[in-house]
């Protein structure tokens, strides 16, 4: 029992400000109002320990044993452990406190009950709910025990700096934006733009252990390299987790793939969370990473965060949204980017070619039976025989308008003019045959999935070096390929998606000595679905998914 005594007499407005805290206990003549402090009210009414005495300094109220009442908050603090085998937060809570209300914040937080221990009912908590729950705790004016330091301030051993550099304007409102949010949210620019060195400001502005997600190796190495050239950071304080080195330090870089696999252990030691190429984090797999995550502080970085799949809207509460967008065109304009124009070349299948599509496309319809691609693709997945086959027509209506003879026979004629113009020019397809048919024809150099990085990196090296050539590339060019001075791009085939289009005229939008205006073409088969993709993949405007 506590006692809490008044020294002189309250009016009103502070006597019921001391029941809020306590139970009145009579008047004791020459001093005062006597009242025993009732912890249940005090948390009901949001006050913690430190609540408390601020009161009764406020009020100038004596309180007999304040290390008693140091003891009672102890008692139902509620406790956190971090569970390395689930990847999940323990929250222990005394049973004194469970009132309905915080089980209905601890449901509406996606919280799973596990059970008694003791005077304690054990919760499991996702990670990326921990601060959520930590600030309720605090407006309940809980204690919080906390044996790992989950909630501790993980500061880097020292401050580092940004040098050698000058943020742009729109790197710098692109910061400003992110410290509005709380240092939450999407930043979406074009490649080329320098997002890595948004994020490594971040860095640089809050100071705290950090985890960087990159979606190659190549990038994971690119960041490792721009951290120690652009920052004050000493040797040592970047480590890597990937297959071939296993380091946790300060600031770690790992892949989605290394990620997904040690996320569970290494959560704990980070305040910040940087996700590049953050498109891919909706995938079930990576999202694993966010929502593991007990970063406080969690930025993501891509040219293109809006899915066609709709899956951005996953991607969204995990990071906060998008803060920052600028376009291609918008920081061309500003000298930022290379000037650019998108020429389309149409070109026809040839006759047999016609005949074959037009036979599929009559056995698409017959099996589809008039319903949308997505709700073949439903129907489908719940083993519909019939939606089977129609995705496999639809696979093979695509796959003879990719490898269309005339879209490879123009890609050559194509590239062939422009590299007696002395370019350097990039070739995208989708398709290692065609890849390969196109790097023979044009004696090209050649990047596709299975070349090993070591000789895919001595490829770049070689093509960067030269004064103009070609490169021939699969999607293993789409993203994390640093090419500065390639001036040609030409489309021959892909997804059709405009994610990979943004994607792939990144490649070629670094600034060109002299203003040189680069050029990428999109060969698309005319009268064919090609054509619409084409028009409707230049037509989304991203001012309506920012916060």
């Amino acid at each position: 029992m506590v006692v809490i005594r008044a020294k002189r007499w309250l009016d009103n407005d502070e006597f019921r400000e001391v029941m809020k805290i306590a139970d009145y206990n009579g008047y004791e003549k020459g001093s005062g109002p006597i009242f025993l402090f009732n912890i249940e009210k005090a948390l009901k009414n949001g006050y913690g320990f430190d609540d408390v005495l601020s009161l009764v300094e406020e009020l100038g109220l004596v309180v007999e044993d304040v290390d008693e009442l140091k003891k009672m908050y102890d008692r139902i603090s509620v406790r956190l452990e971090w569970d390395n085998r689930s990847g999940y937060v323990k929250l222990y809570v005394s049973r004194i406190i469970l009132d309905r209300e915080f089980r209905s914040f601890l449901k509406n937080a996606g919280s799973r009950y596990q059970g008694v221990v003791g005077e304690e009912a054990l919760y499991r908590i996702i990670p990326y709910k921990l601060w959520d729950v930590v600030t309720y705790l605090e407006t309940r004016g809980l204690g919080i025990v906390d044996k790992h330091g989950l909630v501790k301030e993980k500061d880097l051993p020292y401050s580092i700096g940004l040098k050698n550099v000058v943020l742009r304007p729109y790197q710098e409102e692109a910061l400003e934006a992110l410290r509005k949010n709380n240092y939450r949210g999407i930043i979406a620019l074009p490649t080329g733009s320098g997002k890595t060195l948004i994020g490594i400001a971040v860095i640089t502005s809050l100071n705290k252990r950090t985890l960087i997600i990159t979606y190659t190796r190549e990038q994971m190495f690119q960041w490792k390299e721009q951290i120690y050239r652009y920052t004050s950071a000493e040797p040592g304080i970047v480590g890597l987790i990937y297959s071939g080195e296993k380091r946790l330090a300060p600031i770690t870089i790992t892949t989605y793939q290394s990620g997904y696999r040690n996320i569970r252990e290494i959560s704990p030691f980070f305040d910040l969370l940087i996700v590049d190429e953050v498109h891919h984090l909706p995938a079930d797999k990576f999202k694993y990473i966010a929502l593991h995550s007990i970063a406080r502080y969690r930025i993501g970085l891509s040219a293109t965060p809006v899915r066609e799949d709709g899956k951005h809207e996953e991607l969204f509460p995990l990071l906060g949204g998008i803060v920052y967008h600028k376009t291609a065109a918008e920081l061309s304009s500003q000298g930022y980017l290379a000037k650019y124009r998108v020429v389309t070349v149409k070109v026809g299948l040839r006759s047999d070619e016609r005949r074959e599509f037009e036979k599929l496309r009559q056995t698409y319809r017959v099996l589809s039976g008039g319903r949308s691609f997505n709700e073949v693709l439903k129907l489908a997945l719940t083993g519909n025989e019939r939606a089977k086959m129609a995705l496999r027509i639809h696979s093979q209506m695509k796959m003879l308008l990719a490898k269309s003879r005339a879209k490879i026979d123009k890609a050559v004629e194509i590239a062939s003019r422009e590299l007696k113009k002395g370019n350097k020019i990039i070739i995208f397809t989708q398709y290692v045959e065609q890849a390969k048919e196109l790097a023979k024809r044009l004696n090209a150099y050649l990047l596709i999935g299975e070349i090993p990085a070591e000789k895919r990196k001595r490829i770049l090296e070689e093509f960067r070096s030269i004064d103009k050539g070609i490169l021939v590339v699969t999607t293993v060019g789409d993203e994390g390929l640093d090419i500065p001075d390639a001036t040609v791009g030409i489309i021959v085939s892909g997804t059709g998606s405009r994610r990979q289009f943004i994607q792939r005229l990144g490649r070629i939008l670094r600034p060109k000595p002299g203003g040189v205006e680069a050029k990428l073409y999109e060969i698309v088969l005319e009268k064919t679905p090609e054509e619409y993709l084409a028009r409707k993949r230049k037509r989304m405007d991203l001012d309506e998914f920012v916060n």
